[in-house]
């Protein structure tokens, strides 16, 4: 199972929304951060979440059992290792 983690803190909370977009992804918390987990890949625009650049390339809390393998202007793709 592929599970990233995101702080939950104002400037991350539209990471976690649109990756819930994807009806194969699933969203919930663990402490202080979003959880999102996929059976497969997850992958996250990140002109879709509006998010700046500071913000998105500080966005990664912690990853389980995954790898990111894209992480650039255009998307997060964080795949099963």
């Amino acid at each position: 199972m592929t599970t990233l983690y995101v702080l939950d803190i104002p400037e991350n909370t539209t990471i976690a929304s649109v990756a819930e977009i994807d009806p194969a992804v699933r969203v919930d918390h663990v402490g202080p951060y979003f959880r999102i987990v996929s059976d497969g890949d997850i992958v996250i625009d990140r002109r879709a979440t509006g998010c700046r650049h500071a913000v998105w390339y500080s966005s990664v809390s912690g990853l389980s059992d995954s790898r990111i393998t894209q992480w650039d202007r255009d998307a997060l793709r964080v795949e099963q290792s």
